[in-house]
């Protein structure tokens, strides 16, 4: 797999959860993605280095793991051969939402709060995400060299135009919904109708 075949596959993940709310640029998740798994997307899908820790499984990891040898630095020393026991996930996508609540503890609020690629790389850094110092560097290097900055903008874009979607709305899906007695088909129109307004970035009901 090329590095543009690994993009091509991140990306579109990466933009989603972006638009739906996630703390976590896609030029930076994207770039995080590449460095940690030097582009190859291994079987137990953990693209970001998300260890084992302290954590209790959730909705997104079930409790597997896998362990590998990696290195850390110390004290401005590298160390080789350190045992790691890595988060395994069932798909790329709960690796990303796995994370998405590692960066709401109160120790990731300058992740959180950055409005810029570069300043999210370097507070990945500095609230102890990684333990390289060049991390950041290392992060913007991928970013700058793909690209991938393209993908933050691609988030602001709507994908469908506010007209369009409350036209479909107020034409076709609320009258539906008004007239139908069966609630389950109440919840698709309602469902639906949210679908569109987040297509076109606005706020759903």
């Amino acid at each position: 797999m090329t590095r543009q075949e690994f993009i091509a596959v991140i990306a579109p993940i990466a933009v989603q959860l972006r638009r739906e709310g996630s703390p976590i640029l896609p030029s930076v998740r994207i770039s995080q993605a590449m460095l940690e798994t030097g582009c190859v997307l291994h079987t137990w899908n953990n693209l970001v280095g998300y260890k084992v820790g302290s954590g209790q499984p959730n909705g997104f990891w079930k409790g597997a793991s896998v362990s590998t040898k990696t290195w850390e630095v110390y004290d401005g020393v590298r160390v080789d051969g350190v045992q790691a026991n890595w988060r395994a996930y069932d798909c790329i996508e709960d690796c990303f939402r796995d994370q998405d609540i590692l960066f709401q503890w109160s120790r990731y609020e300058r992740v959180r709060d950055a409005l810029t690629a570069q300043e999210q790389t370097n507070a990945l850094y500095l609230c102890g995400y990684a333990t390289d110092p060049v991390y950041a560097q290392k992060l913007n290097s991928f970013i700058s060299s793909f690209e991938l900055n393209q993908y933050d903008k691609e988030v602001d874009e709507p994908m469908l135009d506010k007209g369009v979607a409350e036209t479909i709305i107020n034409t076709w899906i609320s009258p539906a919904w008004i007239e139908t007695k069966d609630q389950e088909h109440k919840d698709y129109l309602h469902w639906l109708a949210n679908e569109l307004r987040k297509a076109s970035r606005q706020q759903v009901e």
